[in-house]
């Protein structure tokens, strides 16, 4: 398994790197692993954007959820009959969602460990821009992401009037929680695995942000 994992996900992304690395001008690893995040991030737009915009279309329904919980709350089969009903008529799969997340999942994998373990000191040059050390940690590229990190989850956690106006106390103290836990998240992993992950975690939030926003601009 791990050997055919190699064979489709890591070796191709390891070539990509090399390649790039090798022809990209100034030979920096810096900017060749901005180059490969775009690439690999634009490949998996079409997967992410149907995975937000189904994300986008269920959190709208969700006051009309609430309505069918009250009405049947008392009769779960009916409630359940009810949900499924509205998920009909507008044409959406509660569960649609997950398959492009799943899909996206090995090759991010795959991605984290050529980061981790394949950037070879004699193949590499390690310092990029001739400033950054891209092995070791450094705290202003963690914090720029857990900056990033939070804006991201911010905007993906944008309510519509209506819906945030019927959102229970519970799952406003959730989402809060999560607000501050992903980006610190984010500075403590960078801070740790070095630079080399929080350059590749900076350029994909930003992609992430940019995807969200569009998101956003067209299903409020």
């Amino acid at each position: 398994m791990n050997s055919l994992f190699n064979l489709i996900f890591y070796q191709p992304i390891y070539n990509l790197l090399l390649f790039l690395y090798k022809y990209l001008p100034g030979h920096d690893l810096g900017i060749t692993i901005v180059v490969l995040t775009l690439i690999i991030r634009f490949i998996l737009h079409p997967l992410s954007n149907y995975s937000l915009k189904n994300q986008k279309i269920l959190t709208k329904l969700q006051p009309k959820i609430l309505e069918i919980q009250k009405k049947y709350k008392d009769n779960k089969e009916e409630q359940t009959k009810a949900t499924m009903e509205l998920y009909q008529k507008e044409k959406i799969n509660p569960f649609s969602g997950c398959l492009p997340l799943l899909l996206q999942l090995p090759i991010l994998i795959a991605l984290y460990q050529v980061f981790l373990k394949g950037l070879d000191p004699k193949i590499f040059n390690l310092i990029s821009l001739g400033i950054i050390n891209l092995s070791k940690p450094n705290i202003f590229l963690a914090l720029a992401t857990g900056f990033l990190q939070f804006f991201q989850t911010k905007i993906s956690m944008a309510l519509p009037k209506e819906t945030a106006k019927q959102t229970d106390g519970f799952t406003k103290a959730f989402q809060n929680q999560m607000l501050y836990f992903f980006p610190v998240l984010a500075v403590f992993i960078v801070y740790k695995f070095g630079s080399v992950i929080g350059l590749y975690w900076i350029v994909s939030s930003l992609f992430s942000i940019w995807e969200q926003y569009k998101i956003n601009k067209v299903y409020g």
